[in-house]
């Protein structure tokens, strides 16, 4: 977003610090001025703010379409940092050794602490993150993602904007055969934040996962899926403008085109609910 220059100079000289082969960087400015980087980075300027998604989605054909220059692209938020040196040798490891793996998502840790906060670890199950296991979804700031997987998937849902947008990619990849891998030794630090910072949180989180149903279930689940999701929200005893503004996005979700439907395979449903998290919760 062009307002923490020191932050990205940190992060890609994290990413010059890889082990191995030379990893291509590429920079998207999302609605905001470029800043001055390394004469062999890609990167482009954006005359307006297309969101999460619709910025990584720039980024990923700033390497060919759908990526194809490369085999795997890694997303990194700009205030993220790799601590370690051999992150890339790990992914490039992890992805040669099992050709059905597409997604890996990282361990977030907080530079300070070293803690990562429960909702950084995508599993039910989140009790021990330095625990590695198979899972259902990722995070989008601190991943890599095998360019095939856009090829057969595709990418990144535009219109969510914030919010989801991993998590319908994930059900995308999955229903296409690919497997996700939550990877605790492959870390990135990013300073400890709450999610509610957005000033759309409440209403994307609502609206994104109406569109998440409509898009991705099987008839039968999507009020079981919107279901388990509104009582959840209510035991959360949301502030009265949280419940106000996540209503909201609720129903705009049910008003709002939400791109093609495509319903996941009973098949990926089982699969999903075999990892520890089904498509209802």
């Amino acid at each position: 977003m062009g307002n923490r220059p020191e932050e990205l100079n940190a992060l890609i000289a994290s990413v010059r610090a890889q082990e191995g082969p030379r990893v291509e960087l590429a920079v998207v400015a999302n609605g905001a001025p470029l800043p001055s980087l390394p004469a062999d980075v890609r990167s482009v300027e954006l005359p307006e703010n297309l969101g999460i998604p619709g910025g990584r989605n720039v980024g990923i054909e700033l390497f060919g379409r759908d990526g194809r220059d490369v085999d795997a692209v890694l997303f990194l938020d700009d205030d993220g940092l790799l601590p370690g040196t051999d992150s890339a040798r790990l992914l490039r490891e992890a992805f040669t050794a099992d050709p059905r793996l597409g997604i890996v998502s990282f361990r977030i840790a907080d530079p300070e602490t070293g803690v990562t906060q429960r909702r950084h670890v995508p599993r039910l199950r989140a009790s021990d993150p330095l625990r590695s296991s198979r899972v259902t979804t990722f995070l989008g700031g601190a991943s890599a993602v095998r360019c095939t997987v856009f090829e057969q998937a595709g990418q990144l849902p535009a219109e969510f904007f914030y919010a989801h947008e991993e998590t319908d990619l994930a059900w995308r990849a999955a229903d296409a055969g690919w497997a996700i891998d939550y990877r605790a030794d492959v870390v990135l630090y990013h300073p400890a934040t709450s999610p509610a910072r957005h000033a759309a949180y409440f209403h994307n989180v609502a609206r994104n996962r109406v569109w998440l149903a409509r898009r991705n279930l099987p008839a039968l689940l999507v009020p079981l899926y919107l279901g388990t999701w509104f009582l959840l929200t209510l035991a959360r005893r949301p502030s009265k403008e949280a419940l106000k503004a996540w209503w909201g996005g609720f129903r705009a979700g049910w008003r709002e085109p939400c791109g093609k439907r495509r319903p996941m395979r009973w098949r990926t449903v089982w699969q999903l609910t075999r990892l520890g998290r089904p498509p209802v919760v």
